[in-house]
């Protein structure tokens, strides 16, 4: 599980050679990598864009053309990217039975596939251009992850875990679409700053957990169970959350910037890796609820 979406560690938008688009490198005019956020008319090159519209938020969009990020490549491309989340993690649901004669085998799949697919997360958040392969095959790996962990839970600590995670996770990214559809949530630079921070403290705190549960057994400092973990879980979905608006902002700048359709992939796969994150987050919850009846 990540601790922030890796998306937001590097990328900015970024204009070259009058073709505006995602870049890792800083340039004048603008925003700093890795923060999007940057206000003011002299960061902002729609202050020179002729053909800039106005979303609901007052953020200029640029006009629809054939070589540029639109909402329906988003859409589509995050579409298919959660599509092959599902579909790989249907199949390891149903493929890999999580009975005590094989759960060992099933919990090894899941752990090699979560090594691959935080290895390949990495390699798609530091690729200079989006790789659709890649993508959609750290989809798959994520994919049979969720599928084993999300029997695993169902059948040992909460039967129906998964279906209420995933009912979860729906209600959260409509929340939060419509809180930043309307204004309520503003994507600031102090916001920027603040999720951020919080994701990488939270990060932090957990690697410390992992490391006392490894070698002293048990679950660690005690930060995944019982009432602490309760507290820790629904932090943890608030900082996803929140980073789920950044998502979306990222998505807006996209479009706003004018950035190469094949951004879309990146776009989509800030989305993915967002919502696996709520899911998981979501998934212990509820186990950990169930534990406590």
């Amino acid at each position: 599980m990540r601790s922030s979406n890796p998306v937001f560690s590097r990328r900015g938008f970024s204009r070259d050679n009058g073709h505006a688009g995602f870049n890792a490198t800083p340039q004048a005019g603008a925003p700093a990598t890795g923060n999007p956020y940057a206000q003011g008319t002299a960061a902002n090159p729609y202050a020179t864009n002729p053909y800039a519209q106005t979303d609901i938020q007052g953020a200029p969009q640029a006009p629809a053309r054939p070589d540029v990020m639109t909402i329906d490549d988003v859409v589509t491309r995050t579409a298919m990217t959660l599509g092959t989340v599902i579909v790989a993690a249907t199949a390891a649901w149903w493929l890999l039975p999580v009975d005590q004669a094989n759960v060992g085998t099933a919990i090894g799949v899941a752990v090699v596939a979560a090594i691959i697919g935080f290895v390949l997360s990495l390699v798609n958040s530091f690729k200079r251009r989006p790789s659709p392969p890649l993508i959609l095959t750290y989809a798959a790996f994520e994919g049979v992850f969720l599928g084993v962990i999300s029997n695993i839970v169902s059948v040992y600590w909460a039967p129906g875990a998964a279906m209420q995670a995933v009912l979860g996770t729906m209600a959260v990214f409509a929340g939060v679409l419509i809180a930043y559809r309307t204004g309520l949530i503003r994507v600031t630079r102090r916001f920027y700053g603040f999720v951020m921070a919080a994701a990488i403290g939270f990060s932090l705190l957990m690697m410390v957990n992992l490391l006392f549960a490894v070698f002293g057994g048990g679950d660690g400092l005690g930060f995944r169970s019982g009432a602490l973990g309760i507290i820790f879980g629904i932090v943890a979905i608030v900082i996803g959350a929140c980073i789920l608006a950044l998502n979306f902002k990222q998505v807006e700048d996209g479009i706003a910037y004018g950035a190469p359709r094949e951004e879309s992939w990146l776009a989509a796969f800030g989305l993915t890796v967002t919502l696996v994150w709520i899911y998981i987050e979501m998934l212990r919850l509820v186990a950990i609820l169930s534990g406590d009846d």
